[in-house]
Protein backbone atom coordinates (compact mmCIF):
# COMPACT_ATOMS: atom_id res chain seq x y z
CA UNK A 1 0.00 0.00 0.00
CA UNK A 2 1.23 3.27 -0.01
CA UNK A 3 3.24 4.86 -2.43
CA UNK A 4 4.79 1.45 -3.61
CA UNK A 5 1.01 -0.26 -4.20
CA UNK A 6 0.78 3.30 -5.97
CA UNK A 7 3.12 2.78 -8.31
CA UNK A 8 2.13 -1.04 -9.04
CA UNK A 9 -1.31 0.15 -9.38
CA UNK A 10 0.27 2.53 -12.37
CA UNK A 11 2.29 0.43 -14.10
CA UNK A 12 -0.55 -2.43 -13.89
CA UNK A 13 -3.40 0.35 -15.10
CA UNK A 14 -0.97 1.14 -17.93
CA UNK A 15 -0.23 -2.83 -18.90
CA UNK A 16 -4.10 -3.20 -18.70
CA UNK A 17 -4.81 -0.58 -21.27
CA UNK A 18 -2.31 -1.65 -23.81
CA UNK A 19 -3.62 -5.23 -23.55
CA UNK A 20 -6.81 -4.09 -24.70
CA UNK A 21 -6.00 -1.05 -26.57
CA UNK A 22 -2.72 -2.08 -28.38
CA UNK A 23 -3.14 -6.02 -28.48
CA UNK A 24 -6.93 -6.11 -28.74
CA UNK A 25 -7.17 -8.44 -26.55
CA UNK A 26 -10.89 -9.18 -24.92
CA UNK A 27 -11.19 -12.20 -22.95
CA UNK A 28 -10.59 -11.45 -19.86
CA UNK A 29 -8.14 -13.84 -18.89
CA UNK A 30 -6.29 -13.66 -21.68
CA UNK A 31 -6.24 -9.33 -20.97
CA UNK A 32 -5.16 -10.52 -17.47
CA UNK A 33 -1.63 -12.63 -18.91
CA UNK A 34 -0.90 -9.96 -21.12
CA UNK A 35 -1.25 -7.48 -18.22
CA UNK A 36 0.95 -9.99 -16.23
CA UNK A 37 3.45 -10.19 -18.94
CA UNK A 38 3.75 -6.41 -19.63
CA UNK A 39 4.07 -5.54 -16.10
CA UNK A 40 6.78 -8.61 -16.16
CA UNK A 41 9.03 -6.64 -18.69
CA UNK A 42 8.44 -3.33 -16.52
CA UNK A 43 9.51 -4.43 -13.55
CA UNK A 44 12.70 -6.08 -15.34
CA UNK A 45 13.27 -2.94 -16.89
CA UNK A 46 13.21 -0.77 -13.30
CA UNK A 47 14.81 -3.37 -11.50
CA UNK A 48 18.07 -3.40 -14.05
CA UNK A 49 17.69 0.48 -13.89
CA UNK A 50 21.62 1.40 -13.38
CA UNK A 51 20.23 4.57 -11.08
CA UNK A 52 19.22 1.99 -8.38
CA UNK A 53 21.76 0.97 -5.70
CA UNK A 54 21.26 -2.72 -6.51
CA UNK A 55 19.82 -5.46 -8.93
CA UNK A 56 16.47 -5.65 -7.12
CA UNK A 57 13.53 -7.77 -8.58
CA UNK A 58 10.28 -6.16 -7.55
CA UNK A 59 8.13 -8.87 -6.31
CA UNK A 60 4.82 -7.18 -6.70
CA UNK A 61 1.46 -7.52 -7.97
CA UNK A 62 -2.29 -6.58 -8.64
CA UNK A 63 -5.51 -8.76 -7.47
CA UNK A 64 -8.08 -7.81 -9.87
CA UNK A 65 -11.70 -8.42 -10.94
CA UNK A 66 -12.00 -8.59 -14.73
CA UNK A 67 -15.18 -9.07 -16.70
CA UNK A 68 -16.84 -8.75 -19.70
CA UNK A 69 -20.57 -8.78 -20.57
CA UNK A 70 -22.10 -11.06 -23.27
CA UNK A 71 -25.33 -9.34 -24.33
CA UNK A 72 -25.80 -11.22 -27.04
CA UNK A 73 -24.95 -14.75 -24.74
CA UNK A 74 -26.30 -13.29 -22.36
CA UNK A 75 -23.44 -14.23 -19.99
CA UNK A 76 -20.68 -13.06 -18.56
CA UNK A 77 -17.14 -13.63 -19.08
CA UNK A 78 -14.97 -13.09 -16.05
CA UNK A 79 -11.54 -13.96 -14.66
CA UNK A 80 -9.85 -12.45 -11.44
CA UNK A 81 -6.69 -12.59 -9.58
CA UNK A 82 -7.01 -13.59 -5.86
CA UNK A 83 -10.76 -12.25 -6.45
CA UNK A 84 -13.88 -13.72 -6.87
CA UNK A 85 -17.14 -13.21 -8.70
CA UNK A 86 -19.92 -13.30 -6.59
CA UNK A 87 -23.77 -13.92 -7.99
CA UNK A 88 -26.63 -13.85 -5.84
CA UNK A 89 -29.03 -15.87 -8.24
CA UNK A 90 -32.69 -16.87 -6.56
CA UNK A 91 -31.90 -15.94 -2.65
CA UNK A 92 -28.49 -17.73 -3.12
CA UNK A 93 -24.73 -16.45 -3.59
CA UNK A 94 -22.43 -18.15 -5.67
CA UNK A 95 -18.73 -17.70 -5.82
CA UNK A 96 -16.41 -18.05 -8.42
CA UNK A 97 -12.62 -18.14 -7.63
CA UNK A 98 -10.37 -16.17 -9.11
CA UNK A 99 -6.86 -17.58 -9.83
CA UNK A 100 -4.69 -17.54 -6.47
CA UNK A 101 -2.15 -15.23 -8.04
CA UNK A 102 -1.55 -11.66 -8.87
CA UNK A 103 -1.01 -9.90 -12.20
CA UNK A 104 2.49 -9.85 -11.12
CA UNK A 105 5.57 -11.95 -10.31
CA UNK A 106 4.53 -15.10 -8.49
CA UNK A 107 5.59 -18.74 -8.61
CA UNK A 108 4.39 -21.34 -9.33
CA UNK A 109 2.80 -18.62 -12.49
CA UNK A 110 -0.21 -20.24 -14.72
CA UNK A 111 -2.53 -18.41 -17.39
CA UNK A 112 -5.71 -16.90 -15.78
CA UNK A 113 -8.86 -18.75 -16.07
CA UNK A 114 -11.80 -17.17 -18.30
CA UNK A 115 -14.88 -18.64 -16.66
CA UNK A 116 -18.16 -17.78 -18.68
CA UNK A 117 -21.19 -17.91 -16.63
CA UNK A 118 -24.63 -17.65 -17.98
CA UNK A 119 -27.06 -15.23 -16.85
CA UNK A 120 -30.31 -15.09 -15.66
CA UNK A 121 -32.75 -12.55 -14.97
CA UNK A 122 -32.71 -10.38 -12.18
CA UNK A 123 -29.04 -11.86 -11.39
CA UNK A 124 -26.77 -9.59 -9.75
CA UNK A 125 -23.11 -10.05 -9.85
CA UNK A 126 -20.00 -8.25 -7.62
CA UNK A 127 -16.90 -7.88 -8.22
CA UNK A 128 -15.09 -5.99 -5.87
CA UNK A 129 -11.61 -5.39 -3.67
CA UNK A 130 -10.52 -6.77 -0.53
CA UNK A 131 -10.52 -3.42 1.42
CA UNK A 132 -14.25 -4.03 2.35
CA UNK A 133 -13.83 -7.10 4.15
CA UNK A 134 -10.21 -6.30 5.50
CA UNK A 135 -12.08 -3.42 7.49
CA UNK A 136 -11.08 -3.26 11.13
CA UNK A 137 -14.29 -2.29 13.14
CA UNK A 138 -16.73 -3.44 15.34
CA UNK A 139 -17.35 -3.88 19.03
CA UNK A 140 -13.92 -5.67 18.85
CA UNK A 141 -11.76 -3.92 16.11
CA UNK A 142 -11.69 -6.86 13.93
CA UNK A 143 -11.85 -7.51 10.24
CA UNK A 144 -15.48 -7.38 8.88
CA UNK A 145 -14.44 -10.59 6.73
CA UNK A 146 -15.84 -11.94 3.14
CA UNK A 147 -18.64 -14.08 5.36
CA UNK A 148 -20.08 -10.76 6.98
CA UNK A 149 -19.85 -8.86 3.53
CA UNK A 150 -21.95 -11.77 1.86
CA UNK A 151 -24.46 -11.80 4.39
CA UNK A 152 -24.74 -8.21 4.18
CA UNK A 153 -25.29 -8.27 0.52
CA UNK A 154 -27.69 -11.48 0.51
CA UNK A 155 -29.74 -9.23 2.93
CA UNK A 156 -30.04 -6.43 0.54
CA UNK A 157 -30.34 -8.14 -2.62
CA UNK A 158 -33.99 -7.18 -3.10
CA UNK A 159 -33.20 -3.08 -3.00
CA UNK A 160 -32.59 -1.61 -5.97
CA UNK A 161 -28.94 -1.06 -6.72
CA UNK A 162 -29.28 2.84 -5.92
CA UNK A 163 -30.79 1.34 -2.18
CA UNK A 164 -28.07 -0.89 -1.81
CA UNK A 165 -24.86 1.40 -2.35
CA UNK A 166 -26.60 3.71 0.20
CA UNK A 167 -27.20 0.02 2.67
CA UNK A 168 -23.32 -0.69 1.72
CA UNK A 169 -22.02 2.41 1.99
CA UNK A 170 -23.34 3.14 5.78
CA UNK A 171 -22.83 -0.66 6.55
CA UNK A 172 -19.19 0.37 6.33
CA UNK A 173 -19.08 3.80 7.98
CA UNK A 174 -20.68 1.85 10.95
CA UNK A 175 -18.60 -1.13 10.67
CA UNK A 176 -15.20 1.15 10.90
CA UNK A 177 -16.43 3.84 13.19
CA UNK A 178 -13.68 5.90 14.54
CA UNK A 179 -11.07 3.74 13.24
CA UNK A 180 -9.13 4.58 9.97
CA UNK A 181 -9.82 3.06 6.12
CA UNK A 182 -6.36 1.24 5.74
CA UNK A 183 -6.95 -0.24 2.27
CA UNK A 184 -9.25 1.44 -1.03
CA UNK A 185 -12.71 0.27 -0.84
CA UNK A 186 -14.26 -0.73 -4.62
CA UNK A 187 -17.31 -3.06 -5.12
CA UNK A 188 -19.00 -2.66 -8.56
CA UNK A 189 -22.72 -4.29 -8.84
CA UNK A 190 -25.10 -5.45 -11.62
CA UNK A 191 -28.22 -6.47 -11.87
CA UNK A 192 -29.20 -8.44 -15.02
Amino acid sequence: HGVPGAMVSVVCNNAMNRSVREFEITRPGEVLDKTKELVLEQFEKNAANPSTERDETIKDGMDISICKVDTKNKSILWSGANNPLWIIRNEELIEIKGNKQPVGKFDPSSNFTTHEVKVESDDIFYIFSDGYADQFGGEKGKKLKSANFKKLLLSIQNENMQKQKELIDEAFETWKGNLEQLDDVCLIGVRI
